[in-house]
């Protein structure tokens, strides 16, 4: 039992999600029936509930959806501010973290103990003189009492379960003293603080609804109750997840404790929205109009559905130039927290160049980006895919290739003795299965002569339409009556020499649509194409 409850105090992170059932009714961890009871009690909490201008009903009260809180929460924080009254979320803690507490016998010198139960910050006075003054100096700060609540309490359950007690009740008072503590919160946390304290002895909530669960996550947060953070992280991980909810979910205070107890709730936020958002294409203004945090958590996925890097370089720049009209803002959003996000190896060398140039960047930042995706460029595949695994593990993705609508291709070009350029395209074994019955997969483009081109893998009928094969073609960007000659080679690797073998070669006048290929490029069926054995797929 000493085990269980002390779990909280001294590692947040020991009570997992399957301590939880603990607040069934019996289990060993329920302490329910001695809340408010001054059977099972040493002390009284005297919980004094604090009026001002601000509105001082609860976020969660009143509010239908997570959009209602989250205006209603900002509106009464621009209330405070304009009216410049001291927020009272921080009065507990500097009552209790006051240093220089006294002795013993400092205390020993107040007699007035009714005074003292009032305001626990007169506890930390050497004096009756002092303690009244800062009474008084408090009631002109935090405005008027307009209740009082006094609950039985149990300080070894507290203690056990919040920081914030057990520095509460270890801070030196007198022993006739120590039944009487006194906290004062704000009208708004009333609701949410009754719940945060029955929850210390039962392991359970009776509120539901996302907007009074994140008012007690609030609660739970600032009294330092990291088991019932992570208990209503699940809870509202649980309920049904909405774009508003999510960018809510992200924009909660990021003290240390709150960042490590709703860790899996911010997860699973960005999880959403990478989801959600993971064709933008189809979510153009929604998505222009989404703040940093849920761009951050779009740009981070592997799964973003986009023609190519490239793509995405755009995208950023553009939202960033909507979003900060100043280039002071812009340059420091784009450096400090968004350029991470774009995995720039895998843009192409036009787009590269572009960079340079884009005044967008800081000059320094842009060198360095690009410097280290050509150095990436030149690497060996196999030196490639091992700083892409390194990389699998961190936070970091630049080296981690998504799913690109048009594939990314590897291109050398050569001027003399003419213009020419060698296409490298990979395709992995899965990416071909997913190709079947009738699909096909697109290459970034590239350029020869000024005129962009682009390959395009299919799995189709062969020409007497007696099964499915693997087709690969090249086609001409443009539209229109330009005509391009060229002459073209295919190759593909295959096993055991595993090096490049040519399969069909010519040449072929281009216009603008056009595209030249072969339906079955290995001459074989699909079935054979992706067998276990097959001579194409290397490296799986």
């Amino acid at each position: 039992m000493k085990d269980q409850l002390n779990s909280d105090l001294f590692d947040p992170r020991n009570e997992m999600d399957s301590d939880y059932s603990r607040g069934s009714a019996g289990s060993g961890g329920d302490f329910g029936f001695a809340f408010n009871d001054s059977n099972f009690s040493d002390r009284l909490l005297r919980i004094e509930i604090m009026g001002g201008p601000s509105d001082c009903l609860p976020d969660g009260e009143g509010c239908t959806s997570i959009a209602d809180w989250a205006r209603h929460r900002k509106r009464r924080r621009e209330d405070m501010k304009k009216e410049n009254v001291l927020d009272l979320s921080l009065c507990p803690e500097e009552q209790v973290f006051n240093d220089g507490q006294p002795d013993m016998d400092d205390a020993a010198g107040c007699e007035n103990q009714d005074e003292e139960a009032v305001a626990m910050v007169e506890e930390t006075q050497s004096g009756d003189e002092d303690a009244n003054s800062n009474e008084s100096s408090w009631n002109m700060d935090c405005s008027t009492v307009l209740r009082v609540k006094t609950l039985h309490i149990s300080s070894p359950i507290l203690a056990a379960k919040s920081p914030f007690f057990y520095k509460l009740f270890s801070n030196g008072m007198r022993e006739s003293e120590q039944r009487h503590v006194t906290l004062r919160i704000n009208a708004s946390e009333e609701a949410a603080l009754m719940e945060l304290l029955n929850f210390m002895y039962s392991n359970t909530l009776s509120v539901t609804t996302a907007p009074a669960l994140l008012d007690v996550l609030m609660a739970a947060d600032k009294f330092e109750v990291a088991s019932c953070m992570r208990y209503c992280s699940r809870l509202l991980r649980n309920l049904p997840m909405t774009p508003e909810s999510a960018l809510l979910y992200l924009d909660l205070p990021s003290s240390v404790l709150m960042g490590e107890a709703v860790q899996p709730l911010t997860d699973a936020a960005k999880q959403y929205l990478a989801s959600r958002y993971k064709d933008m294409t189809k979510f153009q203004e929604e998505v222009m109009a989404l703040p940093l945090a849920g761009i951050e958590a779009i740009l981070s996925s592997d799964d973003l559905q986009i023609a190519s890097e490239d793509a995405v370089y755009d995208f950023v720049l553009k939202w960033a130039r909507t979003q900060y009209p100043k280039l002071e803002d812009r340059r420091e959003v784009l450096g400090s927290r968004l350029a991470r996000f774009i995995r720039f190896p895998y843009m192409t060398c036009r787009k590269l160049k572009k960079v340079l140039t884009c005044n967008d960047f800081d000059h320094e930042v842009s060198s360095k980006l690009v410097l280290e995706a050509l150095f990436f460029k030149a690497e060996a595949p196999h030196r490639q895919r091992s700083l892409a695994a390194e990389e699998s593990a961190t936070l970091n993705r630049r080296f981690i290739e998504r799913a690109y609508k048009y594939r990314p291709v590897k291109v050398v070009e050569f001027e003399l003795p003419r213009q020419q350029c060698v296409v490298y395209l990979d395709l992995k074994r899965e990416e071909c299965a997913n190709l079947f019955p009738s699909g096909r997969v697109y290459s970034q483009a590239f350029h020869l002569s000024g005129q962009g081109f682009f390959l395009s893998a299919h799995c189709n009928m062969d020409q007497q339409s007696s099964f499915h094969c693997f087709g690969l073609f090249l086609g001409m960007q443009e539209k229109g009556s330009v005509s391009f000659a060229v002459d073209y080679e295919f190759a593909a690797r295959s096993k055991p020499t595993e090096e490049f073998v040519s399969k069909y070669k010519g040449n072929y006048t281009f216009t603008g649509g056009k595209a030249v290929g072969y339906r079955n490029l290995f001459a074989i069926p699909w079935t054979s194409f992706m067998a276990e054995d097959s001579l194409y797929f290397i490296n799986v």
